[in-house]
């Protein structure tokens, strides 16, 4: 695979990247060579996604080897992630929303033909836009594409060919291996205008041309204007809801996710007995973000079971509440623990295995990272008032 899918893999490139993570990233991070050319930025999003590497790790691995002032750009392109989950998990409403709206416009496809034929334009590569449509084929084809290409994507999806964000960001959600609920949800919010209140991101022929080093003429006009779209009710933020604690003396055993892959980093209150994880992921995904999750999930579980000394057991991904309570009770144990899952499927589907051992008199107690727990308590407004808190974090 052309992205790292192992903690190991992963390591490797952060260590090949580091030495231009300084002044060299905030020099050309904004410019794509295109597939396979990229040298300013890392490619390490869909590893830290997964936390194959954590955003911890990856932040201090920078400032250790630049300074805090020459690895500003690149710490806080990291940090951007934090943010976004951070955001989003104290208005859990907006990605209840967004579903709801992707399934009400997905059904809109079926009866409205002006809009399935723009969208059916759209995700086969046929706009005549070149640069959009290039994009297209590389997003289908490596499940990645450079933020500055997303944010212009996002714009012309939006502005010029007029379909609706949701279906867009639904797109990308299928095919990015990094995208996690937040950072895609709320990424597309904030070109469209609803994140920040009437501020919007409008593509430019000229900064694409640029940027993209004149791989692309961009000769199909674009939107000339970007008025943000019709306002939302708005959500107020409800704050993190607090964790249940765990009982350090109870038997326990470790249910591991793709949210989370990096067990023997994290803090657990009790000890591990026993790992167990889904044989893969579910949902929707494209058949490579579906293969490179499933690789990822493998290598985490491996390392998990080594760490804990133990093998790791493979739960049926169809029927995890059900399997999840005849694992506790073939093992014995009146606890599990979990890396606590933002806001997203992950976290949804969590909720319903906690309900199912509830039942069966077992508790299923996530844990949060000592990172999460320090950093989302300060995305309570923009990411320019989340990154003063920078520094205090990464020290």
């Amino acid at each position: 695979m052309a992205f790292p899918a192992t903690r190991a893999d992963a390591l490797a490139r952060l260590e090949a990247f580091l030495p231009r993570a300084g002044r060299a990233y905030a020099a050309r991070r904004n410019f794509d060579e295109g597939p396979g050319r990229r040298s300013a930025v890392s490619e390490l999003s869909p590893a830290i996604r997964r936390r194959l590497l954590t955003e911890e790790e990856v932040a201090r691995a920078a400032v250790a080897a630049h300074g805090l002032e020459a690895a500003e750009k690149f710490v806080q392109e990291v940090c951007w992630r934090s943010y976004w989950r951070g955001w989003l998990e104290a208005r859990p409403a907006v990605w209840h929303r967004y579903l709801a709206d992707v399934a009400r416009l997905e059904d809109q496809l079926g009866r409205n033909s002006g809009l399935a034929a723009g969208f059916a334009e759209a995700v086969s590569a046929r706009t005549g836009i070149d640069c959009f449509d290039a994009w297209v084929q590389e997003l289908q084809e490596t499940g990645y594409l450079h933020n500055h290409a997303r944010m212009s994507f996002a714009s012309i999806w939006i502005f010029t060919l007029r379909l609706p964000w949701q279906l867009g960001a639904d797109f990308f959600f299928r095919h990015l291996l990094d995208a996690c609920p937040a950072s895609n949800t709320l990424g597309w919010r904030w070109v469209a205008g609803l994140q920040t209140q009437g501020k919007t991101y409008l593509a430019s022929a000229d900064t694409i041309r640029r940027t993209s080093g004149g791989r692309f003429s961009v000769e199909a006009p674009l939107a000339t204007r970007a008025e943000p779209l019709p306002g939302e009710a708005p959500v107020h933020p409800a704050g993190l809801a607090p964790l249940p604690a765990a009982d350090s003396d109870a038997p326990s055993g470790l249910f591991l996710h793709t949210e989370d892959l990096c067990a023997e980093s994290i803090t657990w209150p009790a000890p591990i007995r026993a790992v167990a994880g889904p044989t893969a992921i579910d949902g929707d995904p494209s058949d490579g973000k579906r293969a490179y999750a499933n690789a990822s999930l493998a290598d985490g579980l491996a390392r998990a079971a080594g760490h804990f000394g133990t093998a790791a057991d493979r739960l049926p991904v169809d029927n995890l509440p059900v399997a999840i309570v005849d694992w506790a009770r073939a093992n014995g144990f009146t606890q599990l623990l979990t890396p606590h899952a933002p806001v997203g499927p992950v976290a949804d589907r969590i909720a319903l295995m906690q309900q199912a051992c509830a039942a069966a008199g077992i508790r299923l107690v996530p844990v949060r990272r000592s990172w999460d727990s320090r950093a989302w308590p300060h995305a309570t407004r923009g990411f320019f008032q989340f990154k003063t808190h920078i520094p205090d974090l990464v020290a």
